[in-house]
């Protein structure tokens, strides 16, 4: 895939978010750190409530659906205070489905890609070749 100078790359799943910019040319990735984000994870996800039992034996759901939601909430403020204005977004399907739910219409007319694999805590050149696979 083509990406864009400046284009943000966010890499997440339910229990991390690390974000990235393209200081490179559209065709050589050039990923560097950006600060670490805080996320508050205290929005509800929008699976209802979750319980802990036989019928749902993963007790961690609700509790990643919300980090999901408050990774959308951090990436919805960044697009609109204008610090992403290109958007590339690798994370599990599940972790991705909740993001979807959650970002403002402005973020996802800034959003130039979607990849739904884990590649949380994956090293940098995984990431970049990932990108340039897309």
């Amino acid at each position: 895939m083509i990406l864009p100078n400046g284009t943000i790359v966010a890499v997440a799943d339910g229990q991390s978010l690390a974000l990235y910019r393209n200081k490179g040319t559209e065709t050589q990735l050039d990923l560097v750190d950006m600060d670490e984000p805080k996320v508050e994870a205290g929005n509800a996800g929008s699976g209802g409530r979750h319980r802990n039992d036989s019928a749902n034996p993963d007790g961690d759901r609700a509790s990643e659906d919300a980090f999901a939601a408050g990774i959308a909430d951090q990436l919805n403020r960044l697009a609109l205070d204008g610090t992403v204005s290109k958007l590339f977004v690798i994370a599990d399907p599940r972790t991705l489905g909740e993001l979807r739910k959650h970002f403002h219409a402005d973020l996802q007319g800034k959003l130039v890609g979607e990849l739904a694999k884990n590649f949380a805590g994956r090293p940098l050149h995984e990431i970049a070749a990932a990108v340039q696979a897309a």
